[in-house]
């Protein structure tokens, strides 16, 4: 795997080969990204990463310049890798790295977001819950971006906060926004 953009561009990292993770593919994050570059500023900005995974998501946008981050992933090895590579990449001391389970931390969580990624296993039941709590717990700051990577039999066309959504083959981006104040 590859960070794909910014300062951080190509280098290179390999997740141990047993991890319970997905790792969104680089042609998607790839375009993710493009959009990304044009729809909002990432300099300054503070995210929240859940489902963290491998942790590639919170490298690019470290790699772009966001400088408050929190990553939240549940299992074990996954996140012995993720801070291995934090260190490696010298961004461990501006990536809160948080080992937990997902939806706990978001009932919980009494910050708010400029940019939110979810990447959850595409099996979850209750992947459907993510947008509302988000929205419920008012998790994003006003003019703030929640973007939920589905497979396609999800649909969140209908979902108030809807904005857009981008298919990349398997993986498919749906867009959410808070509106501004």
């Amino acid at each position: 795997m590859r960070i794909v953009g910014g300062e951080f561009g190509g280098r290179r990292f390999n997740p141990p080969a047993r991890i319970p993770a997905r790792p969104t593919t680089e042609v998607a994050k790839e375009g993710l990204f493009n959009i990304l570059q044009n729809s909002i500023e990432l300099e300054g900005i503070k995210t929240l990463d859940i489902f963290g995974g491998t942790g590639s998501i919170t490298y690019e946008l470290a790699s772009r310049g966001a400088e408050e981050l929190t990553i939240v992933e549940r299992d074990p090895t996954t996140v012995a890798f993720i801070s291995k590579t934090l260190k490696e990449l010298g961004i461990d001391k501006k990536v809160k790295l948080i080992r937990g389970d997902v939806f706990k931390f978001i009932q919980q969580d009494t910050e708010r977001y400029n940019f939110i990624f979810a990447g959850p296993p595409y099996a979850l039941e209750t992947i459907d819950n993510l947008p509302l709590i988000v929205f419920e717990k008012q998790l994003l700051l006003p003019g703030g971006l929640f973007i939920l990577e589905h497979t396609p039999r999800n649909d969140y066309q209908k979902h108030p906060r809807f904005t857009r959504m981008k298919n990349y083959g398997t993986t498919v981006f749906t867009f959410f926004t808070q509106p501004a104040d």
